[in-house]
């Protein structure tokens, strides 16, 4: 089994309201040590909704990405807010951005973006059985949203505009939690 590195001399190097950078002193239990560096996220982690209208049709967004500098194809995501659930926090993001609320609502994978330097994790969920329900975001536009069929994804991974990774590996997780509540009925 192995053991895991023990840290030390962990600092702030720099700070953003979104990020902390933080570096550490690892030690590996044969002994070498080195220097790693992270990105720590203040807050809860965030959470990222695959919204289903019914077992086959999803809704997804366009969503403008800082990061690419382009709209992206993705899934409602968000913080999940203190004193909140990740369930909670997916259902909240679902009302603000596309206008949804769920009446079921399923936790399917804890992810994380890059664990070789960043500590969040992305709750995954299923929102299924919704109902129309606004409230006031904090998105700095109106989102497009867009429906798709969990039946098109293979052809739909290979869209130049879903380029998300946390989008794509959902579309194949809810497509086979949904062939899964299909075989128990």
């Amino acid at each position: 089994m192995r053991k895991k590195p023990t840290l030390s001399n962990i600092q702030v190097i720099a700070k953003t309201r979104f990020f902390n950078i933080q570096s550490m002193d690892v030690e590996f239990s044969n002994g070498e040590k080195r220097q790693y560096e992270r990105l720590k996220p203040p807050g809860n982690g965030a959470v990222l909704i695959v919204p289903m209208l019914d077992d086959e049709t999803t809704l997804m967004i366009y969503e403008y990405s800082g990061g690419t500098d382009r709209y992206e194809l993705a899934f409602t995501k968000g913080k999940i807010d203190d004193g909140e659930t990740p369930l909670e926090a997916a259902n909240r993001e679902l009302i603000e951005e596309i206008g949804y609320g769920a009446k079921k609502i399923t936790f399917l994978k804890g992810m994380s973006i890059a664990p070789g330097y960043q500590s969040n994790i992305t709750y995954v969920v299923l929102a299924q059985d919704l109902y129309r329900a606004t409230a006031q975001g904090d998105e700095p536009e109106p989102l497009e949203v867009v429906k798709h069929k969990l039946a098109d994804i293979e052809q739909l991974v290979y869209d130049d505009d879903l380029t998300e990774a946390r989008s794509i590996a959902a579309l194949y997780m809810a497509k086979e939690a949904i062939r899964q509540q299909n075989i128990s009925d």
